[in-house]
């Protein structure tokens, strides 16, 4: 059996076991003793050749925390992709909430299943994506709303990523931590709960008019750029 027929012969267990009270309180565990037990024993050698930089500890969102994200979404529609999907309750929330289709992309396998086994208990698990590629490959120009979860390391990379790929329209959506050289158009929430969003039509904007309004210096003189 390879990496990738783990997760799904796992979910597979699930499935099939009668898992009572107990068990589901040992798979909703999710803060605390349980979140550094599952890093350090099943989720962390998943990035073993992950540069340490990129390396983001799996923390669930939290109830609050999610709600943000969903009210910083309100009234947009299409699609919705969660970079670094965790366990999947973003996503998750996306779909009963009108985004159709709501992706989330996961590096690690055991994490992909978790988020599996979430939806299948949900029921709906036909009706969203858990997918265990890579962020970085992932082709962000059609993607119009865009969630994430990531470490401050990770952010200060992405960013570039993405004004380089999505289009005007997009929303980007940053829970926990924010993007520290991006001004957001709203903030919802307050302090580890808090949410930022950001225009991309109004990154771009701010970009141009930083770009079309610069001092050249030549020889002992400075000539001003302006709008």
């Amino acid at each position: 059996m390879d990496d990738d027929d783990a997760p799904d012969q796992a979910l597979a267990d699930f499935k099939t076991r009668n898992l009572g009270g107990w068990g589901v309180a040992q798979i909703a565990a999710g803060t605390g003793l349980a979140v550094y037990a599952m890093w350090v024993g099943i989720i962390q050698p998943g990035f073993r050749k992950v540069p340490l930089k990129l390396q983001v500890p799996y923390m669930p969102a939290s109830k609050a925390q999610v709600n943000n994200v969903m009210t910083l979404l309100r009234g947009r529609k299409g699609g919705l992709v969660d970079l670094g999907s965790g366990d999947g309750r973003i996503v998750l929330e996306a779909h009963r909430q009108g985004f159709t289709p709501a992706i989330g992309y996961e590096l690690n396998p055991w994490l992909v299943s978790l988020s599996r086994f979430h939806a299948w208990r949900a029921g709906h698990h036909e009706k969203v994506s858990y997918r265990r590629e890579d962020l970085w490959k992932v082709d962000m120009t059609k993607c119009k709303n865009i969630t994430v979860f990531l470490a401050p390391s990770v952010l200060s990379l992405l960013q570039q990523k993405l004004q380089a790929e999505l289009p005007d329209d997009a929303l980007v959506v940053a829970g926990r931590f924010p993007f520290t050289e991006w001004t957001p158009c709203r903030i919802e929430g307050h302090g580890v709960d808090r949410a930022w969003a950001y225009s991309m039509q109004a990154l771009r904007q701010h970009t141009f008019d930083q770009n079309d309004n610069i001092t050249v210096t030549d020889g002992d003189s400075e000539l001003t750029k302006e709008n």
